[in-house]
């Protein structure tokens, strides 16, 4: 609860939480100790993918020298989640708290031209360049997708190679966990229409970038959105039907 007072002298009280709870940013209020006090709904979502204490860490780090607070701009990636800056702050030294800035979502160049695309099973697609990928390497592999997802229009041959690319960059990973599955309240827009999107992720303990540039050009090709990390390949796929 904060006191703000007018030209008229007059006090108001205005309660901050609201605001706070309704921003898609991430805030985090911690105390010296590494607890938290206080998120809202957007760094409870953040907390599955990242952990508390990395989170604090990354307050520590950051914190300004003397009261108040500091933004740095950096790069920060968890799963989805691409934040391009931070904003630490405190007001005395029992409370610590941490935003960060998601960045902003780029706008695609075209629409994506539905001339290739069929109607697909993607379950099966991937089952079936996973195939191929056994055939050369005898990583533990491990696939949990969702059986349920209905088919959606794909261009599969130019799927299955970016997707024959992306795993061959794991080709000396001792254990690969491949996720598929579809993003609820999330969504894109293609030609002024909500998309929903279909998430796969691709993460073992290390992997070979040398073919990043060439997966990143593949995935910018069919509009799919694509996150390289040192353990990681994120793809997100537009979810297109048959009325899209």
């Amino acid at each position: 609860m904060s006191t703000v007072s007018t030209k008229s002298q007059e006090t108001i009280k205005l309660n901050f939480e609201s605001f706070i709870e309704w921003d898609n940013n991430p805030f985090i209020l911690f105390s010296n100790e590494g607890k938290i006090i206080y998120l809202n709904h957007a760094a409870e979502i953040l907390f599955g993918y990242a952990s508390k204490e990395d989170l604090y860490h990354i307050a520590l780090t950051y914190a300004p020298q003397n009261f108040g607070h500091k933004m740095t701009q950096l790069t920060l990636t968890y799963d989805t989640f691409i934040f391009f800056a931070i904003s630490v702050g405190y007001e005395n030294e029992e409370q610590l708290s941490l935003r960060l800035y998601h960045m902003p979502p780029s706008k695609p160049k075209l629409v994506p031209k539905t001339d290739n695309m069929v109607m697909t099973d993607i379950n099966i697609l991937l089952e079936a360049n996973i195939a191929l990928f056994r055939t050369k390497n005898t990583n533990t592999l491990r696939l949990l997708a969702d059986q349920d997802l209905p088919p959606f229009k794909i261009d599969q041959n130019h799927f299955s190679k970016l997707l024959r690319k992306a795993l061959d960059s794991f080709r000396a990973s001792d254990s690969i966990d491949i996720t598929l599955k579809l993003l609820i309240g999330q969504h894109i827009l293609i030609d002024a229409k909500k998309t929903a999107i279909v998430h796969l992720s691709i993460k073992a303990n290390g992997r070979y970038n040398d073919a990043d540039t060439l997966i990143e050009s593949l995935a910018t090709e069919a509009h799919i959105k694509c996150i390289t990390t040192e353990y990681a390949i994120i793809l997100e796929i537009p979810f297109i039907r048959n009325d899209e």
